[in-house]
């Protein structure tokens, strides 16, 4: 896999058109906090992880909807391995004018860029969530 992120993202994009209830997923600490973020801003229902046949940690996220649309309506990646995109704190574009959120990792951890304007904090914009 050459994105893991990218791959993240289509499977959340995928499970939310096929109004699944969870999306699974292979695991890393990356995946888990992103998916953290989408959870304390109310994008998914919850987070989880466990196991597969082979023994492997696996990510479980589980989908939100209301009243029978999904929470998650676009879900984009910015910065990719072919092209990493880097903001300063002054610098990060709004999503919707502030109706969506973007996604950055910075040297503090992953954050949402309205987090990364207070604390002051730049770095890769990984993606967009609206």
């Amino acid at each position: 896999m050459i994105d893991p992120v990218s791959d993240f993202l289509t499977r959340l994009r995928n499970a939310s058109k096929a109004r699944l209830d969870e999306a699974v997923m292979p695991h890393s600490r990356l995946k888990e906090s992103l998916a953290t973020i989408l959870k304390t801003e109310g994008y998914v229902a919850g987070v989880d992880s466990g196991k597969d046949e082979q023994g492997h940690k696996t990510l479980i996220v589980k989908m939100k909807y209301v009243d029978g649309a999904p929470a998650i309506t676009g879900i984009t990646r910015v910065s990719t391995p072919g092209r990493r995109l880097y903001f300063g704190y002054t610098e990060i574009p709004r999503v919707l004018n502030g109706l969506g959120i973007s996604v950055l990792s910075t040297s503090k951890g992953l954050m949402k860029d309205q987090d990364c304007r207070r604390q002051k904090a730049g770095g890769e914009l990984l993606c967009n969530v609206w």
